[in-house]
C-alpha cells in the first residue's frame, strides 16, 4: 500500500521551511528545499557561506512511492505477475512466483517463531533462493543479515549470529554442513521450499517504516565487525528517489553482481524488485551479466574488471565503495549515464550522487540525495566556510539506526544534528571533501587516508589522482609503506610506471612522489569488491625488485 502521509512524517523530523528567497547562485542552479536549518549554528559563516551551506547541504525533498520496501514488490507482483522479476543461469522466475515462494519463506518464519524486528541470518550466494529469502524476512518484519557463505569463514558467521541475536538461518542445501549451528537455531533450506499460495496471517504487530529491513556488518576500524541496523526507511528513501532509482522499471534489466554481504548488492536486489525491473544474477562471467542488463551498479574496481566494449547497451552505470579513477568515468559515459556516488554503509548505501558530464569533465560525488543532507565541518563540529576541506557529515533519511551493541561506537559517529535540530541526527563519516562553488563536493579521502610521511601530511588519494593522468592508466591506489616511503599500483599493467611517477613529482611536493610504482594486470580486491590494500601491501613486504621494476600479476 502506498503511504499518502509520507510527507507528513519526514516534515516531523525536518519541518518545512517557510518561502524565502533562494540565494543567487552562480553555475548550476539548486532546487530550494525547504528545510530549516538553526542560524545559531551557523553563526561562525558569514552571511554569503551561511545562504551557500544551506543551499549546497541539502537535497530536495521528495516522497519515495512506498516506505515499506516489501509492498513495493506486492505493488509489482499485483500488477505483472508474468513479468519476469529475476534470471540466473538459464533459469527465470516471474513476479508472481516470486511473491508465492517468499509467502512460503515468510510463513516458515512464522511457524519458527520470528517476529517483527527479529534479525534472520541469510547464508547463502548468489541465486534465485536468496531473493525469496530476502523478501519473506521482510514480510514478517524481520531484518535479513546477509553473509556469502563461501567467502565468510565459520568464525566469521557464528560472530555474525551472535552479535545479531540470530535464531534463525536461510541457506541453500548445499551449504548447510558449513554453518556453524547451536541448538538454539533452527536451519531452512531455502531451495526445499515449495511456492505457497497461503495468506500470511496477521503479525504480532504492525511492521513501521522505521523497523531494520537488513543488518550490514562492516570490517570496523578494529577488525571486529560491526552490524549497522538499516531501515525500510533509510532504504526507501534512496531506492524510490530519483537519481537513486536509476531509472529502474518495468522492462528493464538490473545486473545483480556484487556480494549479498555488501550494502551495494541491496542496491541492485532491492532496487529492481521495488521498481519492477528485471533482476540479471551474475555466474561466473562478469561482463555476461554485466552486457545483458540496461543497469550495472558496481565499486570502480569490479566495473574496471568488465569489458566496457561488450557492454554498449548498457543505458545507466552508477559506481560507489571507494574514489572513482577519471578514466573509467569517461571510458563508460560515452555511451552510457554515468553515476558517481558516495557514501558509507551508515548512510545507507550512497547518500551524494553526480551525473558524470563528459563535456565538462570534472568528476565530483555531486551533490546530497533527496530528503538528505551533508555538512563539510571542522574538527570542533563548526560549518568551514565554502571551498574549505573539512569532515564531511551526513543528515536526514539517510541516517541508519545505528550498531547493534555498540553505544561507544554510537556516541562517537551518530551526533544530534544542529543544523536541522530536534531529533534529526547526523553521522561522522570519516570522509574528506569540500564544496566546489557551483556546491558539488569534492572527495578528498578518508581521514585514515592522510598520513604522515617525513612529518608532512599527505592525501593518499591526490597521489593516486596524479598517477591516474598516465597515458592507459584505468587505476592507481598509494600506500604508506612506511614513516618516510609510499608505495604506488597502477593498472594495467602496460602503464610506463616512470611517467606515471614522473607526473607525480611535476604536480606535487617531493614528500608525496611515491619510491615506486608497480603495474599490476589487475589490482586485487576484497570479496566485497573494493581494492586490497592488505594484500598489495604483503606484495611489498615480499617483493625485492627494484623500485620502477613491472610486475605482471597472476
Amino acid at each position: 500500500m502506498e503511504n499518502q502521509n509520507y510527507l507528513a512524517s519526514l516534515e516531523a523530523v525536518v519541518p518545512p521551511r517557510p518561502a524565502v528567497k533562494t540565494p543567487c547562485l552562480k553555475g548550476k542552479g539548486r532546487k530550494h528545499s525547504h528545510l530549516k536549518f538553526n542560524h545559531e549554528a551557523l553563526s561562525g559563516l558569514d552571511d554569503g557561506d551561511r545562504a551557500l551551506f544551506e543551499s549546497f547541504g541539502q537535497g530536495p525533498i521528495l516522497q519515495p512511492r512506498f516506505v515499506l520496501l516489501h509492498e513495493a514488490f506486492a505493488h509489482w507482483a499485483a500488477r505483472q505477475a508474468d513479468r519476469i522479476a529475476a534470471e540466473h543461469l538459464g533459469r527465470e522466475i516471474s513476479y508472481g512466483d516470486l511473491d508465492r515462494l517468499s509467502n512460503a519463506v515468510a510463513l516458515r518464519l512464522l511457524d519458527l517463531g520470528v517476529q517483527p524486528g527479529d534479525h534472520v541470518a541469510l547464508f547463502l550466494r548468489r541465486s534465485i533462493p536468496m531473493l525469496a529469502g530476502i523478501l519473506g524476512c521482510l514480510k514478517v518484519g524481520a531484518a535479513y543479515v546477509p553473509q556469502d557463505v563461501k567467502v565468510a569463514p565459520a568464525s566469521q558467521l557464528e560472530t555474525v549470529m551472535a552479535s545479531a541475536g540470530v535464531r534463525v538461518v536461510l541457506t541453500l542445501s548445499e551449504f548447510a554442513e558449513a554453518i556453524p549451528l547451536a541448538e538454539s537455531r533452527h536451519l531452512v533450506a531455502l531451495d526445499e521450499l515449495s511456492a505457497s499460495e497461503e495468506a500470511l496471517p496477521a503479525l504480532s504487530r504492525p511492521i513501521d517504516r522505521h523497523d531494520s529491513c537488513f543488518v550490514l556488518f562492516t570490517s570496523g576500524t578494529t577488525g571486529k565487525p560491526n552490524g549497522v541496523q538499516v531501515t525500510h526507511c533509510n532504504v526507501s528513501n534512496i531506492l524510490l528517489t530519483a537519481p537513486g532509482d536509476l531509472g529502474m522499471r518495468p522492462g528493464l534489466k538490473v545486473a545483480q553482481i556484487l556480494s549479498i554481504a555488501f550494502d551495494m548488492a541491496a542496491w541492485e536486489i532491492l532496487g529492481a524488485l521495488c521498481n519492477g525491473a528485471t533482476l540479471r544474477i551474475r555466474g561466473e562471467d562478469l561482463t555476461d551479466a554485466a552486457a545483458g542488463a540496461d543497469v550495472v551498479i558496481a565499486t570502480p574496481s569490479v566495473l574496471g574488471r568488465i569489458d566496457a566494449t561488450r557492454c554498449r547497451g548498457v543505458r545507466t552505470v552508477a559506481v560507489a565503495g571507494e574514489p572513482c579513477p577519471h578514466p573509467l568515468a569517461m571510458a563508460w559515459s560515452e555511451f552510457a549515464t554515468f553515476y558517481n556516488a558516495c557514501g558509507p554503509t551508515e548512510t545507507t548505501i550512497v547518500n551524494t550522487a553526480q551525473a558524470f558530464d563528459r563535456e565538462d569533465g570534472r568528476l565530483t560525488i555531486g551533490r546530497p540525495t533527496p530528503n538528505n543532507t551533508v555538512y563539510v565541518l571542522d574538527e570542533n563540529l563548526r560549518p568551514c566556510p565554502i571551498g574549505e576541506v573539512g569532515e564531511m557529515w551526513a543528515g536526514g533519511l539517510c541516517v541508519s539506526k545505528g550498531y547493534l551493541d555498540n553505544d561507544q561506537l554510537n556516541a562517537e559517529r551518530y551526533h544530534p544534528d544542529p543544523f536541522l535540530g530536534g531529533e534529526a541526527r547526523m553521522f561522522r563519516t570519516r570522509d574528506l571533501g569540500r564544496w566546489t562553488v557551483d556546491g558539488e563536493l569534492e572527495h578528498y579521502g578518508r581521514t585514515d587516508d592522510q598520513v604522515k610521511v617525513r612529518g608532512f601530511r599527505v592525501e593518499l588519494d591526490s597521489v593516486s589522482t596524479m598517477l591516474e593522468t598516465a597515458p592507459r592508466c584505468m587505476k592507481a591506489v598509494t600506500l604508506k609503506r612506511d614513516e618516510r616511503t609510499l608505495v604506488s599500483f597502477v593498472s594495467p599493467a602496460c602503464v610506463d610506471t616512470e611517467d606515471a611517477r614522473a607526473r607525480v613529482a611535476a604536480a606535487l611536493p617531493y614528500y608525496c612522489v611515491p619510491e615506486r610504482v608497480i603495474a599490476l594486470a589487475d589490482l586485487p580486491v576484497t570479496s566485497r569488491g573494493k581494492v586490497d590494500k592488505r594484500l598489495l601491501l604483503s606484495t611489498v613486504a615480499a617483493e625485492t625488485a627494484a623500485p620502477g621494476t613491472e610486475v605482471a600479476a597472476e
